[in-house]
């Protein structure tokens, strides 16, 4: 394996309803180094959470069965040294959602449609240095 994390694969899970939007995201994650996952609702991904932490969600608002929002406020409440990075995808473009989804425990927020470039640059500045930023 070459590039990468020493010895360790990066491992993204793709939250959302879309098949579309799940290709897509599949596609900037691969071009990043990750390994993907997918997972059609909330429920399914904290289940997928569980059984092995990914280092990076990419994750829709609203959804069938576990809406985001509900999803990222359990998943930081499972105990463990492993707090991956949480990037709401979604629609929502009111500042309120946006606050909302921060308290909830996201660390950046990409309003839907994106454009692919954009959207690879913003993930790779926050798997690069951690930070958060609005837009």
């Amino acid at each position: 394996m070459n590039g990468g994390m020493a010895g360790q694969a990066k491992r993204c899970l793709i939250v959302d309803d879309s098949r579309m939007i799940r290709k897509v995201e599949r596609r900037i994650a691969e071009s990043l180094g990750y390994s993907v996952s997918e997972a059609e609702n909330g429920e399914e991904a904290l289940a997928k959470c569980k059984a092995s932490m990914p280092q990076l969600i990419l994750l829709d608002w609203d959804m069938p069965v576990m809406s985001g929002i509900e999803f990222v406020a359990e998943l930081r409440r499972i105990e463990g040294d492993e707090r991956p990075k949480v990037v709401f995808c979604t629609n929502k473009s009111n500042a309120l959602d946006y606050e909302q989804a921060i308290a909830a425990g996201a660390d950046d927020y990409v309003i839907k449609p994106f454009e692919p470039k954009n959207f690879l640059a913003r993930l790779q500045f926050i798997t690069a240095t951690g930070g958060n930023r609005q837009g």
